[in-house]
């Protein structure tokens, strides 16, 4: 089924592409990305709203006194002749009672469901942060392979034109057949390059199409390097994640814990009815009557008291997941930020060493070859170089860009 897609997806790009005006084919920038995949509308953000909708719901429906019992009954009835006029004390009853929650177990019962209602918001901005980063993720992977391509047609390029000196120095007779053959190969080779780069591009682009749809996916690239917006320090970030949304999931929940651990409380206190009769009866006096019930909990040691534990002991292992959260976010934020330093000491050196230092060798082994002494090998070799070194910048530099993303998904952006 995925092939299938994977294969489906250029062939509908393609066809899209063509279909959509030059003028619409404006370059989709990073942060345009975001925006769009923010305001799609996505069915896993949606959801969120409509579960706490429905538990705010429940927090009104759940602190409203239980329906009242209403009760019509003959009583009294006598059996030998089941004569109703017979009998003093045979009449029609009717009832009435109403039952009250013990203590103030409804108005804990909404405060707990409001409480649940704010995790679930919770958990809606967690996923837009999770979307957010995706979106970056994906827009970032599809950025290197088109910028992977333009570096690989350039140095394939190159070496066409390396082809070009071999062949006219094999016309005057002063190398081998074998270079202009190497040539061919290695052509044939950055082809193949290239069809894989292809490849891995419709992959990150399927990735944006269920990210901000398949009209904005066809849009081409901007060739400028995208910028971030910048982040805190690592104390700051670190402090931080406590407001982090998953964090305040598990705060959220916290609080309706705390909420069950004080109806169980109230499970405690006597609950009781209020009850009312009327009871007519034929040419004698009616009757009436009121009464009030009590539930008293005096068995308390296998229901209340094991209630109680229980929602004590689930209320704890809500703290533990959220220390435990939080320690996964340290780990994360630890892990990118390393990352996101590390990758920016190998940029520098790439751009100031490594790349400079390619490139010099390159033309020296071309000035070596023309000059007779350097072998043709050495100078494909040498042109190769330049482009692995040209495609790992490229990559470290879109690498970086990603652990940039994911401190910001830690840190959270424009006060969300």
């Amino acid at each position: 089924m995925t092939s299938h897609f994977i294969r489906f997806v250029p062939a509908t790009i393609a066809a899209l592409c063509l279909a959509i005006p030059a003028a619409a084919q404006t370059p989709l920038s990073l942060d345009e990305s975001v925006t769009i995949a923010l305001q799609a509308n996505d069915p896993s953000v949606a959801l969120y709203e409509e579960r706490a909708r429905a538990l705010e719901d429940r927090a009104v429906a759940d602190s409203q006194l239980p329906d009242p019992v209403f009760t019509a009954r003959m009583q009294s009835i006598p059996l030998s002749s089941f004569d109703l006029n017979r009998e003093g004390m045979t009449q029609l009853a009717l009832g009435a009672r109403q039952a009250f929650p013990k203590g103030k177990t409804r108005s804990l019962t909404r405060k707990k469901r409001l409480s649940e209602a704010q995790a679930e918001r919770r958990r809606k901005i967690l996923t837009e942060r999770q979307i957010a980063l995706q979106t970056r993720t994906a827009w970032l992977e599809l950025y290197y392979w088109q910028g992977a391509r333009k570096i690989t047609e350039q140095s394939q390029a190159q070496i066409s034109d390396l082809g070009g000196i071999a062949e006219a120095v094999f016309a005057t007779g002063r190398s081998a057949a074998q270079n202009v053959l190497r040539i061919d190969l290695e052509t044939s080779l950055l082809g193949a390059r290239l069809v894989e780069i292809d490849r891995k591009a419709d992959v990150a682009r399927a990735d944006l199409i269920r990210l901000i749809g398949i009209a904005n996916a066809a849009r081409p690239l901007p060739d400028i390097f995208p910028k971030l917006p910048p982040f805190p320090d690592t104390k700051t970030m670190q402090a931080g994640l406590v407001r982090h949304p998953s964090v305040q999931v598990f705060d959220a929940k916290i609080d309706a814990r705390n909420r069950d651990v004080d109806i169980a409380g109230e499970q405690y206190k006597p609950g009781f009815s209020v009850e009312g009769a009327y009871g007519m009866r034929d040419s004698r006096s009616d009757f009436g009557s009121i009464g009030v019930a009590l539930s008293v909990p005096l068995f308390t040691a296998n229901r209340q008291d094991r209630r109680l534990s229980a929602a004590k002991r689930l209320k704890a292992s809500t703290r533990l997941g959220r220390d435990a959260q939080l320690l996964e976010l340290n780990r994360e934020l630890g892990r990118n930020y390393a990352e996101w330093a590390r990758l920016g000491e190998r940029i520098a050196l790439y751009e100031t060493d490594v790349l400079k230092r390619a490139k010099d060798t390159a033309e020296a082994a071309l000035i070596g070859y023309e000059n007779e002494t350097a072998d043709f090998a050495e100078l494909v070799r040498a042109e190769l170089a330049v482009l692995d070194t040209e495609l790992t910048l490229l990559r470290l530099r879109v690498d970086r860009e990603k652990a940039h993303a994911a401190l910001l998904y830690l840190n959270g952006e424009n006060n969300d």
